[in-house]
């Protein structure tokens, strides 16, 4: 691939996702992009960068981004945001939203779903403790056919076997052909909802919860502080927000600051936790 063409392929994507690459990713996109040639009718990866120059469309422009923003997802993934979530921040929400008996969660760039059933699993098995709350989880992705994937909650031995507890599979999925499909009533748990993280998303409300986990290291500097200044306005003045174990708010927002002891978990800063308490 000449350097004209990953540039222009590289423009759109960085444009619509906000995801910078770099010429030592071409691999990728030659990887990624020939199913997105062979959807379009088109041979070669040639043919489909001529037709984004000459004839470009909404659908080719979206499938590119999707081909490229589509990534790999698991339950549990990490295993440690899930305990804290369990042991730490339960805990704290049960205490502080105690008389409005209700609480949000947002899993964003959810891709195909296991963290949000994931999270979905850890509240269903608490669920003595939850009786007669409201409880809300949110999750969104620019990938409209991840999406799907997500909303169906179908997934292969492959999948079920990458972080997900036995105990879980059995007690809340069904095998379906060579697939698992998790319990409609997990499904239930969680709203999908399309959103493109670049956009404004004040649309979506407040958030007691959000996990924004392993999205940021794909952003450059400054759509880092654009995004993290966003996700502050929607968190809740006393609300918690995850990022993945490779990022960080140092030196680039200071909207946050790391919760002491609880790695990966960051609150707003005194004065913007006092601002967002007050609206």
């Amino acid at each position: 691939m000449n350097v004209d063409d990953f540039n222009l392929l590289a423009k759109l994507v960085k444009d619509r996702s906000g995801l910078t690459l770099t010429r030592d990713k071409a691999y990728l996109l030659e990887s990624r992009l020939l199913p997105v040639a062979r959807k379009a009718n088109l041979r070669t990866l040639d043919e489909l960068v001529m037709q984004l120059r000459t004839r470009p469309t909404a659908a080719l422009s979206r499938d590119i981004v999707e081909a490229m923003t589509t990534n790999e997802s698991f339950f549990f993934r990490d295993i440690k945001p899930f305990d804290q979530f369990r042991t730490v921040l339960l805990p704290a929400l049960i205490q502080t939203r105690a008389a409005r008996r209700s609480f949000r969660i947002w899993s964003a760039a959810c891709s195909s779903g296991q963290e949000a059933y994931s999270l979905s699993m850890i509240l269903k098995e608490e669920r003595a403790r939850l009786a007669g709350w409201n409880i809300e989880i949110i999750a969104t992705d620019l990938s409209t056919e991840i999406l799907a994937k997500a909303q169906a909650g179908l997934y292969t031995q492959f999948e079920v076997q990458r972080g997900l507890p036995i105990q879980y599979l059995v007690k809340y999925f069904k095998q379906t052909g060579d697939k698992w499909q998790i319990d409609a009533g997990i499904r239930d748990m969680v709203q999908y909802r399309p959103l493109n993280l670049l956009e404004d998303f004040s649309s979506l409300g407040t958030f007691d919860v959000i996990f924004c986990r392993n999205v940021l290291i794909y952003f450059d500097q400054p759509t880092k502080t654009q995004v993290l200044g966003r996700l502050a306005q929607q968190l809740a003045g006393d609300g918690y927000l995850y990022l993945g174990g490779a990022e960080t708010v140092v030196g680039i927002t200071d909207r946050f600051q790391p919760m002491q002891d609880n790695r990966g978990i960051y609150r707003l800063t005194e004065q913007r936790a006092a601002l967002r308490t007050a609206i």
